[in-house]
């Protein structure tokens, strides 16, 4: 046999072994495919939570202590009709005030929360009096509550202000937990420390806004001193 003739003769087993050396083995698929969907599932799990605190103003999810909660519904003891809790994470505050009489309804952009307060609501036996909404505090309306709750950030509670005077209804409490408003004054706080709430009322703040003493722009707003 010729050394032309060898060389063809062992062409087609040298492609055989180079394409076997390129051809991936179902195993390594099956890792690949576990990796790829486990971190679908990660990104998918996770961007609710992350989405928020990419915002302008953060909102984070801290959940409320026993004390907080016993000293909103101290508070509001004497009160009744429609409350709402401005981002209300897993939905404790909302559930022990519908346990006390009231329609009470939470606002909250992350979904899985939402869902999982609606589910928590029906375990607790009181769905009927409560909602749950993925709903931006910004977009919303207050002008059909009575009893506002809020656990909010310093960055937001100057524009939310001039949000609640704008829209709640004259005969509105509002409830700060953590950080009162900056420019309001309370009719009474509950507690100490971190779990201190401050009281305030519709009547006092909307006047105090007519009357010029809250502030009627947000820090955004206002005029640049060296234009």
């Amino acid at each position: 046999m010729s050394q032309q003739e060898l060389v063809v003769d062992s062409g087609p087993s040298n492609r055989a072994v180079r394409e076997g050396g390129r051809r991936r083995s179902p195993l390594g698929l099956v890792v690949t495919g576990v990796v790829g969907g486990s971190l679908v599932a990660l990104y998918a799990v996770a961007a609710p939570f992350v989405a928020p605190a990419l915002r302008k103003v953060c909102l984070p999810f801290v959940p409320a202590t026993t004390a907080q909660v016993e000293n909103v519904l101290r508070v509001l003891r004497t009160r009744s009709g429609t409350l709402v809790d401005i981002g209300s994470g897993d939905g404790r505050i909302v559930i022990a005030a519908a346990k006390c009489g009231f329609q009470a309804s939470g606002l909250e952009l992350n979904p899985w929360l939402v869902w999982y307060s609606r589910y928590k609501a029906w375990r607790e036996g009181v769905h009927r009096s409560t909602s749950f909404h993925i709903s931006d505090l910004w977009k919303a309306s207050f002008a059909q509550y009575s009893n506002v709750v809020i656990f909010g950030v310093p960055q937001m509670m100057d524009q939310l202000e001039l949000k609640l005077a704008n829209e709640l209804p004259s005969s509105a409490k509002v409830v700060a937990c953590r950080f009162p408003f900056p420019t309001w004054v309370p009719e009474s706080t509950e507690g100490e420390g971190i779990d201190t709430v401050w009281v305030y009322d519709a009547k006092t703040f909307q006047s105090d806004l007519h009357t010029g003493k809250t502030r009627n722009t947000s820090l955004e707003d206002e005029p640049d001193p060296h234009t």
